[in-house]
């Protein structure tokens, strides 16, 4: 009985599924995904890695700041650059207490420049922004960014970024700032905070920065090998 009830729950969920009607629009969003990738400047993401090569070379730390979805993106981002890359990486984002206190207390624009002025950050760090406008004066939008930024400055640090649209304060102050290209004005967010993600990524796994495999690709590679050893000792 219970394997008819779920062979006619099935039947009525591809009923359903065969009644939908291909609007055209996710096929349109990962033909410009593609797009986006091919457009990427890869020349800037180099210099990045050779960047925080230096960095790690240097006993220097990387500081990750953004909001809304690219916070999340820099603790994701802490992550891999402290496992995969072995650098010394933070972001406040991580640290709620800090940040809602810095928040409540000093105000938001604040967040960032007052964490990096307790956290003594110097010539030897780099200040890393995720955004997608990049921060900006005039209109004023993501000031907690720009003044992130200025007091990196004020600490001669290096500020890497990577932004989307024409890449705000961070374009303009950065040291080496990779803008996700434009292919739908109306979708830029989305893309510009994907492509973070793939940029990070790509930038971890470059055997210049990686000290370290991911789990599931070494897994396999482990099985490779026992796979392989067995059948030599299998053979005649």
């Amino acid at each position: 009985m219970l394997v008819g009830r779920n062979r006619g729950t099935n039947n009525r969920a591809a009923g359903a599924r065969g009644k939908v009607r291909d609007s055209g629009y996710l096929r349109r969003y990962m033909r410009e995904a593609a797009q986006v990738a091919r457009r990427i400047d890869v020349s800037v993401m180099d210099r990045m890695v050779e960047r925080l090569v230096g960095l790690r070379e240097a006993g220097g730390r990387l500081f990750l700041c953004g909001v809304g979805g690219s916070a999340g993106n820099c603790s994701h981002a802490v992550n891999d650059f402290r496992k995969l890359a072995g650098i010394e990486a933070y972001s406040p984002v991580d640290n709620v207490s800090e940040l809602t206190a810095r928040t409540n207390d000093e105000g938001w624009r604040t967040v960032f420049s007052a964490w990096l002025g307790v956290s003594h950050a110097g010539p030897r760090d780099v200040l890393f922004v995720l955004s997608v406008g990049g921060g900006s004066v005039e209109p004023q939008v993501s000031l907690n960014l720009v003044d992130a930024i200025e007091e990196a400055k004020r600490r001669r640090m290096d500020v890497l970024g990577i932004v989307g649209r024409d890449g705000g304060h961070t374009s303009r102050r950065g040291d080496i700032v990779l803008i996700v290209p434009t292919v739908n004005a109306e979708s830029v967010t989305p893309y510009t905070e994907s492509f973070q993600s793939v940029v990070w990524h790509a930038m971890v796994c470059d055997p210049r920065l990686a000290i370290a495999g991911n789990r599931w690709e070494s897994e396999s590679k482990s099985a490779s090998r026992e796979a392989g050893g067995a059948s030599v000792g299998a053979a005649p």
